[in-house]
Parts: C-alpha cells; sequence; structure tokens
C-alpha cells in the first residue's frame, strides 16, 4: 500500500475534526487584562495566545519595555483559555471570564 504525501494545506482539513454536538456547546469569553508596569516584553503570550488576540504595542513602559497590547478589533475573540496567564513569567495579565 503506498501512501500518498499530504501537501501543507491538506494536513490541517484533513485531520481537522468538530464534536458531534458543537450546536449546543457556548464558546467561553474572556477579557484581558494587563498590568504595564510588569511587562517585559518576552513575548510569551502573544507567540501562545491560539487567537493571536495580543500584539507587541508602541508604547512603552518605565523599565523601558514595549507593553503588551490587545489587537484592535480581536478584542472578543478571547476565549479565556487562560495560556497566556499560565505563561507569563512577571505574572503581567490575567483573564476575566466574560458572562452572558
Amino acid at each position: 500500500m503506498v501512501l500518498e504525501k499530504a501537501l501543507p494545506e491538506q494536513t490541517h482539513a484533513r485531520y481537522w475534526r468538530k464534536p458531534l454536538d458543537i450546536d449546543s456547546q457556548k464558546i467561553p469569553r474572556g477579557k484581558v487584562h494587563i498590568i504595564d508596569v510588569r511587562c517585559k516584553e518576552c513575548g510569551f503570550c502573544i507567540e501562545f495566545c491560539p487567537k493571536d488576540v495580543l500584539e507587541k504595542s508602541d508604547k512603552y513602559n518605565r523599565k523601558g519595555y514595549n507593553v503588551v497590547r490587545v489587537v484592535k478589533g480581536r478584542e472578543d475573540m478571547c476565549v479565556a483559555c487562560k495560556h497566556c496567564e499560565d505563561i507569563c513569567p512577571e505574572f503581567a495579565l490575567w483573564i476575566e471570564e466574560v458572562k452572558g
């Protein structure tokens, strides 16, 4: 049996699956809160955000680091997974779950 080599664009579609009860599930939402003075521009939160909600801003904090901000237009895209909160070494941000 010969296996066909999958193209990169086909790989995602081939392995993607949806739960059978997707229509009855509610996607959680979150609001990102950032403490500017704690941010040290490591970029972990930007790198690990699954919805690309965060980006580096042009604003500097008092320590001289570019702080993180929420991308304009993507404020409602946060799914409250809290990866950014867990990975931040300086505890510079947290997620508030939005109800309703």
